[in-house]
This record gives C-alpha cells, sequence and structure tokens, in this order.
C-alpha cells in the first residue's frame, strides 16, 4: 500500500493557509477524489514525493518538461542567470534572443511581446486584436480553455453561437456579453455566427491542439474555413498555442496543419518551465501594442531575465538537438500499447494523440468536441488514475487533461506504463 502520510499532513496544513490547499485549482485532484500528493523534486522522467515515493511523469508541469526535469542546458543558463541578478525592470539582450529564436521558429510570428503567464498572453492578444479591429466581440469554442481571463472565462449560452454567460462567480455579465461561444470542429456553427455578427467581431481564438478537454483535434475543413471566414470579414485569427506550441512541433501546431494565424499565444514550453509566456504574430498588428501603437500593456517582470534564460536554453536545445522523433516513436507504442490493453479488457475506449500530446478517453469515440468529450465515464476515469498512482504512474488528475511524454521517457518506461495499466484495466471490468 503506497504510504502518502506526508503529503496527507502537508495538505492538512496548506487547506489552512491557501484556498482549497493549492495555488491553481488543477493540482487539487477534485476530478478522480482523494487528496492531492506534494512533491519534492523532479529528475529526467520521474517525480518523487516527500514520502519517498517515485512516480513516472506524464504531466510535465502540464507541458513544459520536453526534455525532462532538470535538463542539463536549461538548468546551466538558470544558475548563470541568478549569478547576473534576478530582475533589472529594464531591457536585456536576453529578451532580443529569445524573440529571435521565436520569430525563427514560428512561421507566422513578425515580433513579439513577452509576458508572464499563458493566462497573460491571451488576455493581451485579446486585447490587441480589439484595438486592431475597432470591434468587440470575440468567438471562442466550448471546451478551449485560454487561461482565467475573465471575458473568456465563460460558457455557452443556451445553445452554440450564443453570446456567453459567466461561469465564475466574479465575472460579469457585462464582461461576458462580448464573448461568443461557437461548437469546435462544426464549420456550420462558425459561419452562421459570422453571417449574423459579423462586422462586429474583433477574434476567434481557439487552441489548434486542444488539451483541456483532452487531447482533441480540428478537421482540416474547420481549419480552412477558420482562416478563410476571419480572412473574408477582417477578424483577427487567434491560435492559442500556450500548450502544444514548441510540444509537437518546433513551429507548433500550425507548422503541422499549414494554417498560417494573425496572432499567436504561447506559455510553458517558451520559457523553459518558469514562469514566461508571449504573444506575437503579424507586424501590422503587433505594431498597435504600446509604445508603439495606443494599445496598453506592461508588466514589471515581463521578459525577467531568469525566464528569458530557461526559454533560449529551451528553444536553443529543440532547435540544435529535436527530440520530435523520438518523442513521436515512444508516444506511438504507448498510444498502441494503451489501446491493446484496454481492447482486451472490453474497456470501452478512444485515444486521441498528436506527437507527444495524448488522451486516453473512456468513451467509444469519436471525441471531436466538447459534447462528445463529456461523455465519458469519469468515475472510470478516476479508478485508472489512482490505479496507476499505486503502480508508480502519475497522469493528468482529469479526464480531460492531456498527458505529456518528454525526451527521457525511454523504451523500458513506456513498457512499465503499459503493463501497470494493464492491470489496472483488468480490474475495471
Amino acid at each position: 500500500m503506497l504510504n502518502l502520510s506526508n503529503s496527507k499532513r502537508e495538505y492538512a496544513r496548506a487547506k489552512t493557509l491557501m484556498p482549497g490547499g493549492v495555488n491553481s485549482a488543477a493540482r487539487a485532484f477534485g476530478a478522480v477524489g482523494g487528496e492531492p500528493i506534494v512533491f519534492e523534486r523532479g529528475d529526467g522522467p520521474w517525480l518523487f514525493d516527500i514520502d519517498g515515493n517515485r512516480y513516472l511523469d506524464y504531466i510535465g508541469s502540464w507541458g513544459p518538461m520536453i526534455l525532462g526535469h532538470q535538463c542539463p542546458e536549461i538548468s546551466a543558463a538558470v544558475h548563470a542567470a541568478v549569478d547576473r541578478g534576478t530582475s533589472f525592470g529594464a531591457p536585456t539582450v536576453a529578451e532580443n534572443e529569445l524573440a529571435e529564436l521565436i520569430v525563427d521558429c514560428v512561421g507566422s510570428v513578425e515580433m513579439v511581446r513577452l509576458v508572464n503567464s499563458g493566462t497573460e498572453a491571451t488576455m493581451s492578444a485579446i486585447r490587441v486584436a480589439r484595438g486592431y479591429t475597432g470591434r468587440d466581440i470575440v468567438i471562442k469554442f466550448a471546451g478551449n480553455y485560454h487561461g482565467h481571463v475573465d471575458s473568456l472565462l465563460v460558457s455557452a449560452g443556451s445553445a452554440a453561437a450564443t453570446l456567453g454567460v459567466p461561469n465564475s462567480p466574479g465575472v460579469t455579465a457585462g464582461t461576458a456579453q462580448d464573448t461568443m461561444i461557437c461548437r469546435y470542429n462544426d464549420v456550420q456553427n462558425l459561419e452562421e455566427a459570422f453571417a449574423t455578427h459579423g462586422d462586429k467581431i474583433a477574434a476567434v481564438i481557439l487552441e489548434p491542439i486542444c488539451g483541456n478537454m483532452g487531447c482533441v483535434t480540428p478537421s482540416a475543413e474547420f481549419l480552412n474555413a477558420l482562416r478563410s471566414t476571419t480572412h473574408k470579414h477582417g477578424a483577427v485569427l487567434i491560435f492559442d498555442e500556450v500548450m502544444c506550441g514548441f510540444r509537437v512541433a518546433l513551429g507548433g501546431a500550425q507548422s503541422i496543419f499549414g494554417i498560417d494565424p494573425d496572432m499567436t499565444t504561447m506559455g510553458k514550453i517558451v520559457g523553459g518551465g518558469l514562469p514566461l509566456g508571449a504573444f506575437a504574430g503579424k507586424k501590422e498588428i503587433m505594431q498597435h501594442v504600446l509604445p508603439a501603437g495606443k494599445v496598453f500593456q506592461a508588466g514589471t517582470l515581463s521578459g525577467n531575465p531568469i525566464a528569458t534564460a530557461a526559454g533560449i536554453a529551451m528553444l536553443t536545445s529543440l532547435r540544435e538537438n529535436p527530440p520530435y522523433e523520438h518523442l513521436e516513436t515512444l508516444a506511438a507504442k504507448l498510444h498502441t500499447g494503451l489501446a491493446n490493453a484496454a481492447t482486451s479488457a472490453g474497456i470501452e475506449h478512444c485515444i486521441n494523440r498528436v506527437g507527444s500530446m495524448m488522451t486516453l478517453f473512456f468513451h467509444p469515440g469519436p471525441v471531436t468536441d466538447w459534447d462528445s468529450a463529456a461523455k465519458c465515464d469519469t468515475e472510470k476515469f478516476s479508478k485508472y488514475f489512482w490505479g496507476l498512482i499505486h503502480r508508480g504512474v502519475y497522469m493528468p488528475c482529469s479526464q480531460f487533461e492531456a498527458l505529456f511524454i518528454s525526451a527521457t521517457h525511454t523504451d523500458q518506461h513506456i513498457q512499465q506504463t503499459i503493463d501497470a495499466a494493464a492491470e489496472v484495466f483488468a480490474g475495471l471490468k
């Protein structure tokens, strides 16, 4: 039996100090029951908790640890940066170097503004799109998550393609009224929204590979409709690549699908796992940001020298020693192994995957949008999650999150995971 006594003690302490005992709701195990595990350190593909238990990590800090924990190049860059100072609130050469790397890697990007998180990136991109177009309405898609931005933290009204309603206390109806919710992968729904409101729509924002309703991918028809429709109506197309950027390919999802958005938001990998985000895009649009233009955006810690050092080390490593072929091999093996094990156990399932992002859905599938994802057997997923925990495998603590593989995982680690899952599946019949 797994000993988690120290984790339980620290979590009890945390609940007296922080709301729910956590600093991000995703860590609270609310979707799987039980109490969160408290960790001490990571090394390569492993996480170690404060009770001395070791787990194969398939969360990787929700994506950024593509090179594993304690990547030598990133650690060295961070240590060197700390020795020079932790924050200046003034320009540094490192900001230029990281921006140049982003421009070089992501084909649609001409200019970059560094910020502190993915949420800040999407919030700012929406403001810029509205300032650039002089319009108010933003379209988002049900099941897509873009951080805890008030105007994007909304759910669909009585039907998709209606103006959003707040889904959190503290988000006002006034804030939500300029956000429209459409169905992911539904071309007709998108076109109807533009037919009715086209001259008022400032932007469309989406995850080009979803990670927050599980891994869900767009159809080619949907992507082409997004690009042609926004172009026709003069709206800004924003790809939220906070999760998939540099993860599925060096140029992000847009390089895989061959679609150039007008703006891109980034986070996680772009900062090497440190708090850093970016919004970027065409020069014509980005020149509207203060001080070049009039759209206000600022941040004391934006372009922080420690975070930019980590980001430079990360993107340089990914460009000079691309791990993507290795990651594809590992991910394909895990995909096939989990599918075969679930089928052998008679478990209804489907698996969606792009590169090293993947979700096993407890649903016969296909899962193409939030409506289909929401039909998953979340109770069965919870049992699967805890079964793997007790076998030393740490998966995302929600059916509606993607798992991530790192370049430090090996064939042996993947097989260990498949064998553990097979044991769990056998007990889920």
